[in-house]
């Protein structure tokens, strides 16, 4: 696979929360967890199960940054 997005994280299935038409995916990538919503139809297609190895491809055109 090869892929124009800079921003791939290797990460583990925590948790696929599956509403009627989309689903919530959770990964851990290093102690961090980052949520994606994708259809049902993907989670299918793509045989995502808790435990396996998935990626977080992470395509922005702005990345704010804040301070308190």
């Amino acid at each position: 696979m090869k892929l124009s997005a800079r921003n791939v994280l290797k990460g583990v299935v925590i948790e696929i929360n599956k509403g009627a038409v989309t689903s919530h995916v959770r990964l851990d990538v290093g102690g961090n967890i980052v949520t994606s919503s994708i259809t049902n139809e993907a989670v299918t297609e793509l045989g995502l199960k808790k435990g396996m190895t998935a990626y977080a491809v992470i395509k922005a055109s702005d990345v704010m940054v804040a301070v308190d």
